[in-house]
C-alpha cells in the first residue's frame, strides 16, 4: 500500500509515465464505450414506453443524451482536478448528502414512485441523493483510513466511526426504501476496510453480522422476501414475484448468439417492466445476443482491471483507497444488476452503470470515474527489472 506522504502538494506530478497516460486513456475509452452502448440501448428499449407515455419514441433517449453530456463534462473536470482536493470536500459532501437524504423522506418534499421515495426535484428534472451519498461515504472512508493508517487495528479509532457514519447513511437510504443501494454502499465500505488493512478477525465478524442483517431486512418486508425466494425459480412463480425475471430470461434466450437485431426487441412491448432502466441488460441480450452481452461484460472486466491497476500504482494511500472503492462500487453494482437480470441474484433495483437510463446515477458514476482517471494519470511508473 502506498504511503500517505507522497504527492501532497495538490498538483499532479511532472513527468507522467507512459503507463499512467495509457491507463487513464483506456479508462476514458471504456466509460465512453459503455455510455455509447447505453445511449443506443436506451433509445431502443424505451421507444415503446416513450410513445405510450409521452407520445414520442425519442423522449427517454433525449433525456439520456443530456445526462451523458453533463456526465462527460463532469468526468473531464474531475479527471483534471487533483484528487487530493477531494479530501477538503469530504465534510461538505457528506453533510450535504445527509441533508438531502433527510429531505427525500419528508412528506411533500421527496418524490415517490413505484412505492419508494428516492427523488428530489420536479416531474421532469429529478435527482437521487442516494447516488451522491455513495460517493460521499466512499470519500469519507478513504480519508479516514488514510489519516489513521497507523491505527487500523484500533477498532474505536477506525471501524467505529466508519461503520457509524456509513450505517447512518445506509439506514436513511434503506428507509426510502432502497435496500440494493444501501447494500452496495456497505459493500464499498467493506472493500475500503479490507484494502486499508483492517484486521481480518473483526472484518469476518462484521461479514457474518452483515449477512444476518441482510436476511433479516429481506424478511422484514414481504415484497423483498418475495424477490429473494422467487429468483431461484421465477417460472414457478411466474404470475407474481417471478414475472420480471422470467420475462428477462425469455428475452435473453430469444437473442441466441447474434441477437434478433437492434430495435427488434419483443420484450420492450410491455412484456418486460423497467426494460430501459434496471433490466436494460436483458434487451442487450435479446437484440445483440450473446455477443452483445459478452461485450458489455468484457468492458466491465476491463474497467475492473484498470481500476485495480490504478489502485496498486496510486501515489499514496488515499489515492489507492479511492481507486479501490470506485472500482468496487462500479463493478459490484454491475455484477448485482447483471446477476438479477440473468436470475443468478435477487432483484435489487440497481441500474447498470453507464448503461441504464437515469440521470443521477449516470452523472455521479461518471464523476467517480473522473476521479479514478485523475488517480491513474498520477500513477507511479512500472518498475523495470
Amino acid at each position: 500500500m502506498p504511503t500517505d506522504t507522497a504527492t501532497r502538494t495538490g498538483a499532479p506530478r511532472s513527468g507522467v509515465s507512459a503507463d499512467a497516460d495509457s491507463g487513464s486513456v483506456l479508462l476514458v475509452a471504456v466509460v465512453a464505450m459503455l455510455c455509447t452502448i447505453g445511449l443506443m440501448m436506451v433509445l431502443s428499449a424505451s421507444s415503446v414506453e416513450g410513445l405510450r407515455s409521452y407520445g414520442g419514441a425519442w423522449v427517454f433517449f433525449q433525456r439520456q443524451l443530456i445526462w451523458v453530456t453533463i456526465g462527460a463534462v463532469v468526468l473531464a473536470g474531475a479527471s483534471r482536478l487533483d484528487y487530493h482536493q477531494w479530501r477538503k470536500l469530504v465534510v461538505p459532501v457528506l453533510g450535504g448528502s445527509f441533508v438531502l437524504l433527510l429531505l427525500v423522506l419528508m412528506p411533500g418534499v421527496g418524490i415517490a414512485a413505484g412505492g419508494s421515495s428516492r427523488w428530489l426535484g420536479t416531474d421532469t428534472v429529478r435527482i437521487q441523493p442516494s447516488e451522491l451519498a455513495k460517493l460521499a461515504v466512499l470519500l469519507f472512508g478513504a480519508d479516514l483510513l488514510a489519516r489513521r493508517a497507523e491505527l487500523v487495528g484500533d477498532l474505536s479509532s477506525v471501524m467505529r466511526p466508519l461503520l457509524l457514519t456509513s450505517g447512518v447513511m445506509a439506514g436513511l437510504v434503506l428507509l426510502q426504501p432502497d435496500m440494493g443501494t444501501a447494500l452496495l454502499m456497505m459493500f464499498t465500505v467493506f472493500v475500503l476496510m479490507f484494502v486499508g488493512g483492517v484486521p481480518l478477525l473483526p472484518m469476518s465478524a462484521l461479514s457474518v453480522a452483515a449477512s444476518v442483517s441482510a436476511v433479516f431486512l429481506a424478511k422484514a418486508e414481504a415484497y423483498r422476501w418475495e424477490r429473494v425466494s422467487s429468483f431461484r425459480d421465477p417460472f414457478g412463480d411466474f404470475a407474481n414475484g417471478g414475472y420480471q425475471v422470467a420475462q428477462s430470461l425469455v428475452a435473453l434466450g430469444t437473442g441466441h448468439v447474434g441477437g434478433v437485431g437492434l430495435g427488434a426487441s419483443r420484450a420492450k412491448w410491455g412484456f418486460l417492466p423497467n426494460a430501459h432502466t434496471d433490466f436494460i441488460f436483458a434487451i442487450v441480450g435479446e437484440e445483440l445476443g450473446l455477443l452483445g452481452t459478452v461485450g458489455v461484460v468484457g468492458l466491465f472486466v476491463g474497467f475492473a482491471v484498470l481500476g485495480v491497476r490504478t489502485a496498486l500504482r496510486a501515489p499514496d494511500r488515499f489515492g489507492a483507497l479511492v481507486a479501490a472503492g470506485v472500482t468496487a462500487w462500479v463493478c459490484g453494482q454491475a455484477v448485482v444488476n447483471m446477476g438479477a437480470v440473468t436470475g443468478l441474484l435477487p432483484v435489487t433495483g440497481v441500474p447498470l452503470p453507464f448503461v441504464s437510463f437515469g440521470g443521477s446515477s449516470l452523472v455521479v458514476t461518471m464523476l467517480a470515474a473522473g476521479i479514478l482517471v485523475n488517480i491513474a494519470r498520477q500513477s507511479k511508473p512500472t518498475s523495470k527489472a
